[in-house]
């Protein structure tokens, strides 16, 4: 009974850090999809959880200390976050709806059935002290992003899985940000706990009008990737891989698969462990960040991939990335050794189309994905400025003549398909921060 729970947590729950003590203030999650509530201890009183109750809301505590558990159980919530280091041990003594671990410590193959980690890259396009916006290795504007990690995360586990970063302290956003981070998990399969700055929480607890529009807007994009949690299972498309690990930056945010990303490349992640032929089936190229530590078994998998006429390249040992197990971004060392690494894999890839090309898209990422064994393409296209971008351009490898536009707050909208010597082209003329292209024969 209580795994058949906690496997219907992870199918249906749209989870956020609720920021109020306050019973009335549940009507605000009433009528969204924002349907799981993760609750400080402060928090476990009991017309708080009994209200959400009767709203057919679950109440999820927060567990940092083992010790806590007993008094969240007796509280009467629905189940508990468990939010720091445990061991499985620990994991199978509590019994969790979810892991929420440092990077470097997800139970990937542990007891549990949500998956996810508290660290995470407020995500926006980064601007230095002085109002410049970074650029880049590619020479497109810096994104701070997540989607590196999660695609990598994604590829390495089918588990339902959440990134509960947090608002930097004394912050206060524009709602676009938050905006942006929730299209930035979605647009890889994952699911941000979304969390408020505490300026955001005091100005909604007040009733302020500006304030509750903008929740509006959050609740409205959270609802638009809920209504299709079949985008979240699938698979990367394109014939572009790269197979990675820990040991070759695949948890830190701002390396091989972000600089991949930011030109718009498909990219395929294969995490080591995974590596086997049917994951690189359909590529045409494969990039191997780390040879040293592949066993024997692994390097003939990429052996026989390249004999049957696909791309091989084998990163030098100077490429491995030296920045310390627990880190969050490269070390400074590492970020150079970045634009080297950036320019074999450009010498490589070129403007070839590995399953999609963009244009005019220099502020934003895209996703391309693909059901197994489908023909249908999704494609995700996230907006990390403040602004809508117009005029967007895409062409994608095969014969397809309809695609479909589906963006927060609008119906689904048809695009005119053309014919390019590629394959198949769309133009989207305006899109606000995140929209998805289902393209079709």
């Amino acid at each position: 009974m209580l795994l058949a729970f906690f496997l219907a947590v992870g199918a249906t729950c749209s989870p956020i850090r609720w920021p109020f003590s306050d019973p009335k203030m549940l009507d605000l999650a009433a009528g969204t999809t924002l349907n799981c509530l993760l609750l400080e201890q402060q928090q476990w009183e009991a017309p708080l959880i009994a209200r959400a109750r009767k709203l057919k809301l679950t109440t999820l505590g927060v567990v940092r200390k083992e010790a806590d558990a007993a008094q969240a159980a007796s509280a009467g919530l629905d189940g508990i976050v468990l939010e720091g280091e445990f061991n499985s041990a620990a994991m199978e003594r509590l019994k969790p709806a979810a892991v929420l671990a440092p990077r470097h410590r997800i139970p990937w193959d542990g007891p549990v059935a949500v998956i996810g980690t508290n660290q995470g890259l407020w995500p926006g396009i980064h601007v230095e002290k002085d109002g410049a916006a970074r650029a880049a290795p590619t020479g497109a504007p810096w994104i701070d992003t997540n989607t590196g990690f999660l695609r990598f995360a994604r590829a390495l586990t089918h588990k339902p899985f959440w990134i509960a970063n947090t608002p930097p302290p004394k912050s206060v956003f524009p709602v676009e940000r938050y905006l942006q981070a929730i299209a930035d998990a979605a647009a890889s399969g994952a699911q941000w706990v979304i969390a408020l700055d505490e300026d955001f929480a005091q100005r909604l607890q007040a009733g302020d009008s500006a304030a509750l529009r903008d929740w509006r807007r959050i609740a409205e994009l959270a609802k638009h990737f809920d209504s299709h949690p079949e985008w979240r299972s699938l698979a990367a498309a394109g014939q572009f891989a790269v197979v990675l690990d820990a040991t070759a930056g695949a948890l830190v945010s701002g390396g091989v698969l972000d600089m991949v990303a930011t030109r718009h490349t498909p990219v395929r992640p294969v995490p080591l462990a995974r590596l086997t032929g049917d994951r690189l089936e359909g590529a045409k190229v494969v990039v191997n960040i780390d040879p040293e530590i592949l066993t024997d078994e692994q390097k003939q998998v990429l052996r026989r991939f390249a004999a049957s006429g696909g791309t091989l390249l084998n990163a030098p040992p100077g490429w491995r990335f030296s920045t310390p197990p627990g880190s969050l971004t490269l070390s400074k060392e590492d970020l150079e050794k970045l634009d080297s690494i950036w320019r074999e894999v450009n010498s490589v890839t070129g403007r070839r189309n590995f399953g999609a090309r963009l244009f005019n898209v220099s502020s934003m990422l895209s996703n391309l994905l693909a059901p197994p064994g489908g023909t249908q393409l999704v494609l995700h296209l996230v907006n990390y400025s403040n602004y809508p971008v117009e005029d967007i351009t895409v062409h994608v490898q095969g014969k397809y003549s309809k695609a479909t536009l589906y963006a927060p707050g609008a119906p689904p909208a048809a695009l005119t398909v053309y014919p390019v010597e590629e394959g198949a082209g769309l133009e989207i003329s305006r899109l606000g921060v995140t929209g998805t292209v289902v393209i079709e024969p």
